[in-house]
């Protein structure tokens, strides 16, 4: 068979033609697929772990406004210095809660019996409180 313009044939046309073989489309797709979940799988990985770190932020905040609900419902008689410890307390005597300068070991001998100490806490920038871990 001869053909007029063998470059517009989808197949080759004579035996000095290049190579010619079928596109194994099954292969190609398979191939195509797992790359695709392969990308999927590590840019939903990389989404679950900003996921992960925005949720204990978020978790955080959600802390520090609950403490930040006791302090301002508790009685004090000073002014507070931002960055500073304190401690919330609940007073058995008074039945009240209240924020305290003093810590448990802070006292010259034994704290007061009525103070239950309930946390140390510390106030910040934007007027919420937040436990200190390190007392």
């Amino acid at each position: 068979m001869v053909v007029d313009h063998p470059e517009s044939m989808m197949f080759p046309t004579n035996i000095g033609a290049p190579n010619f073989s079928p596109v194994p489309i099954k292969k190609e797709k398979d191939h195509m697929i797992n790359m695709a979940r392969m990308n999927a799988k590590q840019e939903y990985d990389r989404i679950m772990e900003l996921v992960t770190v925005l949720k204990k932020q978020a978790d955080n905040i959600k802390k520090r406004l609950e403490m930040t609900d006791l302090i301002y419902q508790a009685k004090y008689n000073f002014k507070i210095v931002h960055g500073k410890t304190y401690w919330l307390v609940e007073n058995t005597d008074k039945n009240i809660t209240e924020l305290v300068m003093l810590g448990p070991n802070d006292w010259s001998g034994k704290h007061p019996p009525h103070y239950n100490y309930l946390a140390p806490v510390r106030s910040l920038g934007d007027h919420t409180w937040e436990v200190v871990e390190d007392e």
